[in-house]
């Protein structure tokens, strides 16, 4: 009988979370949601933190029904390129459904419950000395453990990127004046060439620079591989212009000289 017993005590510690993020979120003035289970995403289990995600916004939602109160909730950029969006993407662009989609859609759709709701999608790469977790620092241990910073084919498809205080200006600003149902982008960097990431990360490492075939992609960066190819050119001209917004940190390439990436051991490749 321990496997009931497990099960209950599992449901009992799921409801009390989500009673727990209810109450909060009604005490609130306002709502910031930015987590998601990346250790279970990183550990193969993506569809459950998609839907512990949707969870908590359903929950959030609840609770601030009829407040006008603002909530504002973090998707990507990146979701737009595996969408096959083949331009720079905009905030005006959105996709019907799919994981992570659904719960962005879903928050927007909660301007319909007297919620001042917004998304904004987050570049790919957040930067900065608190950047710990992110995808450079997984690039650059990846760089470590194989003795080369390696881009694929070409190297020319881009990432957009934005600094962590910069982008934590953009999610006050959102809390603050936000139109409800914005989507709005953090982005600085629109679009740097994976291959200017990888030379960056080589003189940082120390390590030569090369170009791997599409074959090798999944190989070396491993769970890394499909966003390692995307192309995924971003805009924030729409979100500068609606919240006056304007980035005044680092860009990428200068943030990767300043050389903090590199003081230490990079996170081992999970």
């Amino acid at each position: 009988m321990p496997g009931p017993r497990v099960l209950r005590r599992r449901e009992r510690l799921r409801s009390g979370r989500v009673d727990g993020l209810a109450a909060a979120a009604a005490a609130a003035d306002g709502v910031i949601h930015l987590a998601f289970k990346h250790d279970a995403m990183f550990a193969g289990d993506f569809d459950s933190a998609v839907a512990a995600d949707l969870r908590a916004i359903e929950t959030i939602g609840n609770a601030l029904a009829g407040t006008g109160k603002p909530l504002v909730t973090t998707s990507g950029t990146m979701l737009l390129a595996f969408a096959g969006l083949e331009d720079a993407a905009t905030e005006a662009f959105v996709i019907d459904a799919g994981p992570r989609i659904d719960a962005e859609n879903a928050v927007v759709a909660l301007t319909e419950r007297g919620i001042r709701s917004s998304v904004v999608r987050l570049a790919p790469t957040v930067h900065s000395t608190l950047d710990h977790n992110g995808f450079i620092p997984t690039l650059i241990s990846i760089a470590r453990s194989k003795g080369v910073a390696a881009y694929v084919d070409d190297g020319d498809n881009r990432w957009p990127a934005v600094h962590t205080l910069d982008a934590a200006r953009l999610y006050r600003l959102a809390l603050e004046s936000a139109p409800a149902g914005s989507r709005l982008h953090a982005v600085d960097d629109q679009g740097i060439s994976f291959r200017e990431i990888a030379e960056a990360i080589g003189r940082g490492l120390n390590v030569p620079v090369v170009s791997i075939p599409a074959t090798q992609a999944d190989a070396h960066f491993g769970f890394l591989s499909g966003h390692a190819t995307a192309d995924n050119p971003s805009s924030s001209t729409l979100t500068r212009d609606l919240l006056g917004w304007k980035p005044v940190q680092p860009g990428l390439i200068d943030d990767l000289g300043q050389g903090h990436y590199f003081d230490g051991p990079a996170n081992t490749t999970r």
